[in-house]
């Protein structure tokens, strides 16, 4: 006998397969049969918010195609689990990988192999998903494409690797009482995160006490991966922070989805953090004293109690947006002079 959350997983397998061997009818059918008619899916920006599989297949995933003919799904976390609101979800980890030959969302094609990362989050009910939060690292493609019109990463941009244990495909059964000592690690560590820098220093936030010595945090495109708690000091929280010093203190205005699965946890929302871009500014925009919201996608991986991968995908252009800086719109003005069309695919041919 299964769990819900096993359960889950496996109806989720075909879309998975039908994406890896991607062809246009097998991953609508597949979207067609796991997707609500109603459902609801949030996308990052540009993308946005749309209902049911046909449009989220047409506004997201043809486009794509079209720009990759060898498009491939590459997952290397699936996970399941409940919130403490009682809902069920499924959270993907991975990378979608083709050749880059044609224009998407005006981002110049390459001809090369290109890779964007993403975080997949589907909330089940009865069999079916009602609801999906997925954010694509855009950021990450542009790049590939030198076509990254803001500020220069403060941490490592490469292609992020998925767990060093290779266990993130979670196998059954679900283990309820794994799952809550994951999610409590990470709860404690967040808390305490907070305390900074409002209770003292940054001893208040005891971060050895949660993280491994040798942990990786692996940011999104536009931030950049650190190694270790200084690098994951030094390339992201110290900015952050200096930043938006208000972070964690709205708590009341928005609502996070927790859950775990073996040595995982995740969460989603959307949004699930507000703050106030005051005093240094942030990724090379000016203090503007404005308050964001950020929809931030994250996976943790557990290692004898601590943890020692994090996983993280911000929405940063909805992030400019907010700050009224269109990233594409900025990226178009300097590439105007770069051929736009399609490449040859295949190429090679003598």
């Amino acid at each position: 006998m299964t769990d819900v959350h096993t359960d889950n997983k496996v109806l989720i397998a075909p879309l998975r397969q039908a994406m890896y061997d991607f062809n246009t009818e097998a991953v609508q059918a597949a979207l067609r049969a796991l997707v609500a008619p109603d459902a609801a899916v949030h996308m990052p920006h540009p993308l946005g918010d749309m209902a049911g599989p046909d449009a989220y297949y047409d506004q997201c995933y043809a486009p794509l195609f079209e720009a990759m003919p060898d498009l491939e799904r590459r997952d290397w976390i699936v996970m399941a689990g409940q919130t403490e609101q009682g809902h069920d979800w499924v959270g993907c980890g991975g990378h979608y990988v083709g050749t880059f030959v044609a224009p998407w969302l005006d981002i110049p094609p390459t001809g090369h192999l290109a890779h964007m990362r993403y975080h997949e989050f589907y909330r089940f009910k009865e069999g079916r998903v009602v609801e999906v939060q997925s954010l694509w690292d855009i950021p990450e493609l542009m790049m590939q494409a030198q076509a990254w019109p803001m500020a220069p990463s403060l941490g490592l941009e490469f292609c992020v690797p998925g767990p060093a244990s290779q266990d993130g495909i979670v196998a059954g059964p679900w283990n309820g009482q794994r799952a809550t000592e994951a999610c409590q690690q990470v709860l404690d560590m967040l808390d305490h995160l907070t305390k900074h820098p409002r209770q003292g220093g940054p001893e208040v936030m005891e971060m050895s006490k949660f993280w491994h010595p040798k942990m990786t945090w692996y940011g999104p495109a536009g931030i950049g991966t650190g190694r270790g708690i200084a690098g994951f000091r030094n390339w992201h929280q110290i900015p952050f922070l200096k930043a938006m010093p208000d972070r964690g203190q709205h708590t009341d205005q928005i609502t996070h989805h927790f859950f775990g699965d073996g040595d995982y946890a995740a969460v989603t929302g959307w949004p699930n953090m507000i703050q106030t871009v005051t005093h240094d500014g942030w990724m090379g925009i000016a203090p503007s004293g404005k308050r964001i919201t950020l929809k931030s996608l994250d996976f943790w991986r557990l290692e004898n109690g601590l943890i020692r991968e994090n996983w993280v995908l911000v929405d940063l252009l909805d992030a400019y947006r907010q700050l009224g800086v269109d990233v594409l719109a900025r990226m178009r003005e300097f590439n105007k002079a770069r051929v736009p069309g399609r490449i040859a695919f295949p190429v090679g041919d003598l």
